[in-house]
């Protein structure tokens, strides 16, 4: 019998990018915070010991379904890590975006590998879980927390916050993906025109005035942009009375998200991807 998990998506109150070329990885320092909601995909796991493979089922021909899927380096890297035979099937009932900025594809890896755990009853120790999940993806340990959380580092650090109040929230879908490797590749290009213009004289003609946040970007070193974030939201989480913390996908119920929202975003989050 396949153990079916609802596999949640996110969106972000603000991100703020650092500088390229600042990490050895190659990945960027990010600020933001995470919050879960109650859209979904749904995600079965069914298992049979003793026998070797991962086989992915999906209707919607965007999704892969071989191992560059996310379900299948979770699996294999979970399986490896619990000295575990099996064989693995995963399918995958799409109601959220392809490449729509949700974290569809993260949350359904980490919904694969709690389906897992139940299947073959066993579970992973929690650090392990967490690093297996932050080998797979940046912002794939988020949905091993849920609701409203912190991330920094490439995004893979989290830090669970007091959840905010229930509020409601339009989620615009176009018929366009974005992938997120070519939106900052994106953003380096911007950063890099950005910086090439900041270094022409002033009497040389520029096709256009670079946005004065990508400008202010152009400081050499660690952008204190970062570290101004994470002093503004530990500001802000101390000015502001949370409801009782309930952990999952919304916050308790209350009648102060519409206050609790605009004070976050009064701390100064922006989201550079929105350029």
């Amino acid at each position: 019998m396949p153990v079916t998990v609802k596999s949640f998506a996110k969106i972000n109150h603000g991100l703020l990018i650092g500088p390229p070329g600042t990490r050895s990885d190659g990945f960027h320092d990010l600020r933001t915070i995470y919050q879960t909601i109650a859209l979904h995909d749904v995600v079965k796991v069914s298992a049979k010991p003793a026998a070797d493979g991962i086989v992915i089922r999906c209707k919607d021909a965007r999704v892969p379904t071989d191992s560059t899927n996310t379900c299948w380096k979770i699996v294999e890297r979970a399986l490896q890590a619990l000295n575990v035979r099996a064989r693995v099937t995963i399918e995958i009932e799409k109601r959220l975006p392809v490449q729509g900025g949700m974290g569809a594809a993260s949350s359904n890896a980490v919904a694969a590998l709690l389906g897992l755990e139940k299947a073959i009853k066993k579970r992973l120790d929690p650090k392990d879980r967490l690093r297996i999940a932050s080998e797979v993806g940046s912002d794939v340990p988020l949905f091993l927390i849920g609701g409203t959380v912190l991330g920094i580092g490439r995004g893979e650090q989290v830090f669970p916050l007091p959840d905010l109040p229930d509020f409601n929230l339009v989620v615009a879908t176009p018929a366009v993906g974005v992938s997120t490797s070519k939106a900052f590749a994106a953003w380096d290009e911007l950063f890099s025109a950005a910086e090439s213009r900041a270094r022409l004289r002033p009497d040389q003609p520029t096709l256009a005035k670079p946005p004065e946040p990508v400008k202010e970007l152009t400081v050499s070193g660690q952008s204190d942009r970062l570290n101004m974030f994470s002093h503004d939201v530990y500001a802000w989480l101390g000015r502001v009375q949370f409801p009782a913390v309930v952990s999952g996908v919304s916050a308790k119920r209350g009648n102060r998200a519409e206050a609790l929202l605009l004070d976050l975003v009064r701390t100064g989050i922006e989201n550079d991807f929105e350029r």
